[in-house]
């Protein structure tokens, strides 16, 4: 299987899911992603996909990954997220940045809007920056992996050529017909 090089992913694994479902264990299985069960060693530059923060991913950050920065998500139950989130030391330099909305493919939460596994999370934030072939190495080994990319394929395409965070948040509620204040 063909590697990443251009962007660090990184995830932070609780072990707080069904092994079996687990998209990180697999990622990391497969040599994608560097997988960390403490947050001793996770990385101190880059942005941590966070669902409760308030600036999105978007093609700006690019720019920052191309220093070296890395990409990390947080791979824990949705019913543990803000404890989970808890955990991570605000002793590195990571920025907290949240996705726009998307619906997600895996079998667990597929169609629902934001409950992304963290392969579907890695993947978006990866198109969002432009390295949609990136993207499409690590949902490779995933049965979803090419529905993700079909269900989301206009919002993909509109937030990855957005000229910034603001006109990100807008196209989101475009096209998912719902409110800036829900």
């Amino acid at each position: 299987m063909k590697k990443l090089i251009d962007v660090p992913l990184h995830v932070i694994h609780l072990n707080q899911d069904d092994p079996k479902k687990c998209t990180a264990k697999k990622l990391g299985s497969y040599g994608l992603v560097k997988l960390h069960e403490t947050m001793k060693f996770i990385p101190r530059r880059g942005f941590l996909l966070d669902p409760t923060a308030k600036i999105s991913i978007n093609p700006d950050d690019k720019k920052i990954i191309e220093l070296g920065a890395s990409i990390v998500v947080l791979d824990c139950s949705w019913k543990k997220i803000t404890e989970s989130l808890g955990k991570i030391s605000s002793s590195n330099k990571l920025e907290r940045r949240v996705l726009p909305l998307l619906l997600a493919a895996n079998p667990v939460s597929w169609g629902k809007i934001g409950r992304l596994s963290s392969v579907e999370a890695l993947a978006a934030a990866l198109i969002i920056m432009g390295y949609w072939e990136n993207a499409e190495i690590i949902l490779k080994p995933f049965k979803f992996g090419k529905q993700f990319v079909e269900l989301n394929y206009e919002p993909l395409m509109a937030y990855s050529k957005a000229s910034n965070k603001e006109e990100i948040n807008m196209l989101q509620y475009e096209f998912f017909n719902i409110s800036s204040e829900s």
